[in-house]
């Protein structure tokens, strides 16, 4: 019986005779879910999920209503654990190394059958969705979960189909698999670890094994689109946010590591916000392939991010956040667990979001950098070769005492601001950037929301209100109404003055003490830059190592 008969309405129980008497179910893909004697219950409303999983023991209700629950041994990604599998049809666009890991067909095929079995005779939840708003540029995932708070995390992370689109849904592109219960062998399997995350690009299927964190289910779905969407499309997908001025149309994305401010950013009262994570930059503009937010809750409150805080209600997943046992108030401030405390919402939750997650073609893009050397200037202009330099160097910087050991900044660098999720070279994606910059005319610049006066722990991080002001005159083009001078040693063109801003901020150099002291920390930070270009890239163009950093 093939997905696009599935003879289920919502929320119904379906014993194995359901599936055809234990006959696979396949897609169109030719790949197969094997679940004999499985008891379905597909599509279930939030409700009915957060009702199931309370029963099952999954989780429970915190006092405004979200389901919280703990992703075990687990509470991050496993990237050692992630596996492409290595086929012909795949084999020769892969960027294989230490982030785009290969496993064999014959090691797939065993963690498969495991899984399967493991399940068989299971309460399974299946939620089909779709990745990509626009529908031109779309797949289908269905998300076969073992637990309910899962599927339950699929529904409000996938776009959500109508039910006309569900009565028309057919078969699915891909079938996510996730079975946190189920333990590889890595002497049988061929993997490291009892946990694996593997996608097979050829047969449309995803499997989560041995992890409960449900940030693995969201990746693997993200990192699926990011190849097929330049592969089979010519979409550019970004690990990035984005808005749009409801008045004039004009979207902005946004990237940025952790740290940079990117949420806090692009998340403005006075914009329409199209998404916080995940897009599509299509020639028709700018698509949101998430219909959900995955956000972090770490010290969280309603003052500094009232968005957030007001989405964490009924509906809502919450992943690792610590209650108070008798009222339920969650306390996001207890990293007792881990820091790395989530919680999943649909962007409907978000006031003043994109009913239709689709903007225009981006007219600005501004990439994020917390620089604790405290040497880059504020806010700079990027030439086209620039921007492609900064997309494939991706860098920010880790500050003392975050980590043992650090002592004073280090800097990171994560190819395209989301490297673990880009199977092909980096320097594919960062020409599709550099194509429609130049055929939009889209301005980029380069924020640093990091420190000034001096590296961290001398100077100071550079002021919210400072870097509103340089993003807000950058999203409504007043910045271009100033003088910009080249800054030779960083390749970038800085203006001399911004609305709002105190012309004395936009000099890095001026607001050291000792000019001596600031050339000593640029050099630092700009052989570091060389450094790792020279590694990562050696064959590329050398008009672009040139508009980057350079002594």
């Amino acid at each position: 019986m093939t997905a696009s008969n599935f003879p289920f309405f919502p929320g119904d129980d379906v014993d194995s005779k359901s599936w055809g008497e234990g006959a696979p179910v396949e897609t169109n893909m030719n790949c197969f879910c094997d679940i004999p004697n499985a008891r379905v219950h597909m599509d279930m409303s939030p409700a009915q999920l957060v009702e199931e999983a309370i029963r099952r023991g999954e989780g429970v209700l915190s006092s405004t209503g979200a389901l919280c629950v703990r992703s075990g041994a687990y509470t991050g990604r496993a990237p050692r654990d992630r596996y492409i599998v290595d086929t012909p049809g795949v084999h020769d666009r892969i960027a294989w190394g230490h982030v785009n890991v290969p496993i064999s067909e014959k090691s797939f095929r065993s963690v498969y059958d495991g899984v399967c079995s493991y399940l068989e005779g299971k309460d399974v939840f299946v939620n089909r969705g779709r990745a990509g708003a626009s529908r031109r540029y779309a797949r289908k995932f269905t998300v076969v979960a073992e637990r309910a708070s899962q599927a339950l995390f699929a529904h409000q992370m996938l776009i959500r189909p109508t039910d006309e689109e569900l009565e028309e849904y057919g078969e699915p592109d891909f079938v996510v698999i996730a079975a946190p219960g189920y333990k590889c062998i890595p002497s049988r399997d061929g993997t490291r670890s009892s946990a694996a995350v593997i996608i097979n690009l050829e047969q449309g299927v995803i499997i989560v094994a041995g992890t409960g964190y449900s940030g693995e289910i969201k990746k693997s779905i993200f990192s699926t689109m990011n190849y097929l969407l330049p592969t089979e499309d010519g979409v550019l997908p970004m690990h990035c946010s984005s808005n749009m001025d409801p008045a004039t149309g004009r979207t902005a994305v946004f990237f940025g590591l952790s740290g940079t401010g990117k949420t806090t950013l692009s998340t403005d009262p006075e914009r329409v916000l199209i998404g916080d994570d995940e897009h599509g930059w299509s020639d028709q503009g700018v698509f949101n392939i998430e219909g959900g937010c995955y956000a972090k809750c770490i010290n969280l409150s309603a003052e500094r991010e009232p968005e957030i805080f007001d989405a964490i209600r009924f509906g809502a997943v919450a992943e690792n956040v610590i209650l108070d046992e008798r009222t339920r108030v969650a306390d996001y401030s207890d990293t007792s667990i881990t820091e790395n405390t989530r919680v999943a919402y649909p962007i409907t939750s978000i006031a003043n979001s994109s009913a239709d997650g689709i903007g225009n073609v981006p007219s600005v893009v501004i990439f994020l950098t917390a620089d604790a050397f405290g040497v880059l200037p504020p806010i700079s202009r990027l030439s086209p070769e620039a921007a492609m330099y900064h997309f494939m160097t991706g860098f920010t910087s880790k500050v003392a005492g975050t980590e043992q050991g650090i002592v004073e900044p280090q800097p990171t660098f994560s190819a395209l601001f989301g490297e673990p999720f880009m199977p092909l070279d980096p320097l594919e994606y960062a020409r599709m950037l550099k194509e429609r910059i130049n055929k939009y005319g889209t301005r980029v610049y380069l924020v640093n929301t990091g420190w000034t006066g001096g590296s961290y722990g001398v100077g100071h991080r550079i002021a919210l209100k400072a870097t509103r002001a340089m993003v807000h005159a950058a999203l409504n083009g007043t910045i271009e109404q100033a003088q910009f001078a080249h800054n030779d040693l960083f390749g970038v063109d800085v203006p001399t003055a911004c609305p709002g801003v105190d012309a004395a901020v936009l000099d890095p150099r001026g607001t050291w003490e000792s000019d001596a002291a600031y050339d000593e920390a640029a050099h630092k930070l700009i052989a570091m830059f060389e450094d790792n270009f020279a590694k990562r890239y050696p064959n590329a163009p050398e008009e672009v190592r040139l508009a980057g950093p350079h002594e």
